[in-house]
């Protein structure tokens, strides 16, 4: 097992370094100073491989700015770190971003917010191993599942899926390397992830053991608010069919103390760099649009990210 993670790491680690070579030399004006964490989500998974890249982005085009790429639990902890202050950056699922705003569970209090940019769709994704006889997360009624960490997006996506499907099951709440070794032993019957497809834990599992994701979709009534709908998982992704399931917006947020100018050469890499910044591993399922970096639904762009917007596409 040791072996497979470190392997999975190196890899990863070789596409960021790959992407981010590509992106260019840096500029001679180094532009803004000062220090910009990045608060991502798990070493193994999408939004850590975006934030590196993000983070090598804006090193190359504001090298002024010390920029890092940290590893989290994803969005709900991401949120509680800008709030503490311990990030300045933050990736997070827009439903995630709306309940903070309004201190709505998980949180006990609201968390200023504004964004930088709708990055990227987020795909929920709950596989079992291929041999499982679920076909339906019906089918999981009494199972163990993994619904993710617990700091992340996906398991208080986990808790209204289970809810809308009305079942019983225990439930853990692993890193997704964790998760899927679980998975492969049989220690438990399903895991939930969120992120982009396909993933490499999934990949890996589904290489090693064969997965088969089971549909999602029907439990999109259950998800109110901004930036939910159905999206396909297609097959070739894995060796599973294709498969519905549900997409969240994923956005890049600040607090809006963020200085402009900081907010400003930030959004610059998004729009200018954004074939640099989609980890090579995505089948084209979800990839970072310049027409769409302004959708972020009732969480408001910073000042800073508005004025760069204008200047750049009017």
């Amino acid at each position: 097992m040791t072996t497979r993670r470190t392997a999975l790491r190196a890899a990863l680690a070789l596409v960021v370094t790959g992407a981010a070579l590509s992106a260019g030399a840096p500029p001679r004006d180094a532009g803004p100073v000062g220090r910009v964490r990045i608060a991502t989500g798990e070493e193994s998974g999408f939004y850590h491989a975006f934030g590196r890249l993000l983070a090598a982005g804006i090193a190359m085009s504001a090298p002024g700015l010390d920029t890092v790429a940290v590893p989290t639990e994803a969005s709900v902890a991401n949120l509680r770190m800008l709030a503490e202050g311990t990030a300045e950056l933050a990736l997070t699922h827009l439903d995630i971003a709306v309940a903070a705003r309004h201190g709505s569970a998980p949180f006990d209090r609201p968390v200023e917010l504004c964004a930088l940019g709708r990055v990227y769709e987020n795909y929920l994704q709950l596989a079992v191993r291929a041999d499982s006889p679920a076909t339906s997360v019906a089918d999981l009624a009494g199972r163990t599942l993994s619904l993710s960490a617990p700091g992340s997006g996906a398991a208080v996506a986990g808790e209204r899926i289970l809810a809308a499907a009305g079942i019983t099951t225990t439930n853990r709440h692993l890193p997704m390397l964790d998760a899927g070794e679980a998975l492969e032993t049989g220690e438990i019957d399903a895991m939930l992830v969120a992120g982009g497809v396909p993933l490499p834990v999934l990949s890996t599992l589904d290489n090693e053991v064969g997965i088969r994701l089971l549909p999602l979709a029907p439990y999109l009534p259950a998800f109110r608010g901004d930036g939910y709908e159905t999206v396909r998982v297609p097959a070739g992704a894995y060796r599973s069919p294709e498969v519905d399931t549900i997409g969240v917006a994923s956005l890049l947020v600040c607090r809006p103390g963020l200085p402009a100018d900081i907010a400003a050469a930030v959004t610059r890499v998004l729009v200018q760099r954004a074939a640099h910044l989609v980890p090579t591993q995505t089948v084209a399922t979800q990839f970072l649009d310049v027409r769409s970096l302004i959708g972020t639904g009732s969480v408001p762009l910073h000042p800073g990210a508005v004025e760069t917007y204008r200047a750049l596409h009017g």
